[in-house]
């Protein structure tokens, strides 16, 4: 096999894995309702999963962690969630969010 061979087969195997680690609880929730409490906390899972990726992103630096005021990430992160607290707009978030961290850079070298 070449490497472009290499590279479909390894596509196709984890789109199999996936599928079939999630395709039979699909199958068997699908088919019973769930009581009002979970479907309540499954709202919160997109973002629990989204804070788990990025916090680290954001907070681990050289594999340390970094909350020193030269973290440019930490603080374009803290203006991310600030404005999207006050507009509530994923553009105005991402807009503010890259120019604080554009301008932290900057102002800290």
């Amino acid at each position: 096999m070449n490497v472009n061979q290499n590279e479909w087969v390894m596509i196709l195997g984890m789109a199999l894995v996936t599928f079939s680690v999630r395709y039979p609880v699909m199958a068997v929730l699908g088919h019973m309702e769930l009581p009002p409490a979970i479907l309540r906390a499954l709202k919160y899972v997109p973002s629990a999963v989204l804070t788990a990726i990025i916090l680290p992103a954001v907070l681990i630096q050289d594999g340390k962690l970094n909350i020193a005021f030269d973290n440019a990430q930490l603080i374009a992160s803290i203006v991310a969630v600030l404005i999207a607290w006050r507009t509530q707009s994923l553009l105005w978030t991402i807009i503010g969010g890259m120019v604080a961290f554009g301008l932290w850079r900057v102002l800290t070298g």
